[in-house]
């Protein structure tokens, strides 16, 4: 063959040492890809240099070399650039989520969990074959968020010893380790549930929701609509125990209750109850509860010192049902919130099936601080004739009704000292006026739950936890296996750019030489 021939052979020779030195400095683990491309591209070079008849000097100095020379040139300088961002990458680590519903992005309370580790956290993730793409997306997202956080894919059927002693009984299962503190996760494994088994896993002691009961309130164990099953489910995933406690037959609230929650009685309070309740105020605990219209005549006085001010109302708002225009309901959707801890950055939408008017009355009151949470839309009005509501489905806003936006909820922080208690102390309480939004029938419909777990977080000082929760999306996206991933890498990042490039010069080198 003569030098112009080969030279062909000396230009592929470079193509193929450049995508092999390149595969490998990208994947690190493409070494029989690598392997061949060098070498075959080093033997190619070879031939081009030996076949030619014409001394090295004058080899040099052909046109073809020259143009050769510049090839090699800019494949180093390629090569290097490629080197060099690769390494950048790896040490500044960045990531976009550009999905519409972000798939690839953890929730804040997800983020607030993750960030608050003050020590490393180890996750084994037991599934089959050890290999779950989308588990390991996420459990990538995790990582991504806090470097304490590692993890590992674990085949049980090849590593039996760590399946047994994290007792591995069903797939898929998450061991999570902090410290001398571990939670597991099985079966149903998402961002929600390995989010709540971090938090078990972090955190030291438990805190106690305690449901008043004995007068007709929704149950903690109900799943039926009028039900409280999800909101005592919530609850445990946040680290909270739970328990019905019957005041009527006990001189106090009991010791270990974290906070005491009154929610949708239909029966009146005896009097020894109330003044349990009272007791149990002065001494600087924390409570929840929810009055909603015609009911918890006791609970309402009991909160007026406290600079709260529960109306006996019922909120209307208008709503346009389609071919029908404007009407009055009672189902009010609310996304106004007033500057308070529990509402920090919370701005979504929350449902009240029925709801009365709650107001921040503390003025004069010295060591009341009352907020008012949430807000009803402008349109909406607390009507004071309820019996007309109720009975005659009528409401006409007058001068004694409610203007809107209409407060929901307010919240309120008594310090003992300025009130005239003699000692320190805090008292934290929520009142909203509505109980069914927190049944199971609307706890779980826009953000509600978000709303009440914040509500129980604040109270219950755990304040790291008030967030957005995880939330289930739907996306389109594409699960591959990691054999599908390399072959995809490959041909539209490695074999088809240089078939194309290989082509190219082939075209380019038949024209240059006629």
């Amino acid at each position: 063959m003569g030098g112009r021939s080969t030279s062909l052979f000396g230009l592929w020779g470079l193509v193929l040492v450049v995508f092999g030195v390149v595969a490998y400095a990208v994947t690190r683990g493409a070494l029989a890809y690598s392997f061949l491309h060098i070498g075959l591209g080093l033997l190619l070079i070879v031939l081009y240099l030996t076949s030619s008849r014409d001394s090295l000097t004058t080899i040099l100095g052909e046109r073809s070399t020259k143009y050769g020379a510049n090839a090699v040139v800019y494949s180093l300088i390629f090569v290097a650039v490629v080197v060099v961002v690769n390494w950048l990458a790896a040490r500044h680590n960045h990531r976009w989520d550009l999905t519409s519903q972000n798939v690839f992005s953890l929730s804040t309370q997800s983020k607030a969990v993750l960030t608050k580790l003050d020590k490393p956290i180890v996750v084994d993730a037991f599934v089959e074959g050890g290999s779950d793409p989308q588990l390991q997306d996420l459990l990538d997202s995790y990582r991504y968020t806090s470097d304490k956080l590692t993890f590992h894919m674990v085949d049980p059927d090849k590593e039996r010893d760590l399946a047994e002693r994290y007792h591995v009984t069903e797939l898929p299962t998450v061991h999570i380790q902090y410290g001398d503190q571990t939670a597991t996760v099985t079966r149903d494994v998402s961002e929600e549930t390995l989010t709540n088994g971090l938090i078990k896993a972090t955190r030291t002691t438990k805190k106690v929701a305690c449901f008043l009961d004995g007068h007709g309130e929704p149950d903690i164990d109900n799943r039926e609509a009028r039900g409280f099953s999800s909101l005592k489910d919530a609850l445990t995933n946040e680290n909270y125990d739970t328990k019905k406690v019957l005041l009527a037959t006990e001189q106090d609230v009991p010791a270990d209750c974290t906070v005491l929650i009154a929610a949708g009685a239909e029966k009146p309070l005896f009097e020894h109850e109330v003044s349990v309740l009272t007791n149990y105020l002065r001494a600087g605990r924390s409570a929840l509860f929810l009055v909603g219209p015609r009911r918890g005549a006791e609970l309402v006085t009991l909160v007026d010192p406290w600079g709260v001010k529960v109306t006996n109302s019922v909120v209307v708002d208008q709503v346009v049902r389609l071919f029908q225009g404007p009407a009055l309901g009672l189902q009010i959707l609310a996304s106004t919130y007033g500057t308070h801890p529990i509402t920090t950055d919370f701005k979504e939408r929350t449902i009240f099936p029925m709801a009365r008017a709650v107001q921040a009355n503390a003025a004069g009151k010295t060591g009341i601080t009352a907020t008012e949470l949430v807000k009803s839309s402008p349109t909406a009005w607390a009507e004071t004739d309820v019996e007309g509501v109720f009975q005659r489905g009528e409401a006409v806003q007058d001068d004694k009704d409610i203007k809107g936006p209409v407060p929901l909820a307010v919240a309120v922080t008594g310090k003992h000292k300025d009130m005239g208690f003699g000692k320190e102390g805090e008292t934290k309480l929520v009142v909203v006026g509505d109980s069914d939004w927190a049944t199971n029938q609307f706890l779980t419909q826009l953000f509600n739950r978000d709303l009440m777990l914040n509500m129980m977080n604040w109270l219950g000082g755990q304040e790291e936890l008030i967030s957005i929760r995880p939330r289930a999306i739907k996306a389109s996206r594409a699960q591959l296996t990691p054999d599908e991933s390399r072959r995809i890498f490959y041909l539209s990042v490695l074999i088809m750019p240089e078939m194309l490039l290989l082509l190219g010069l082939t075209v380019w080198w038949r024209r240059s030489t006629k």
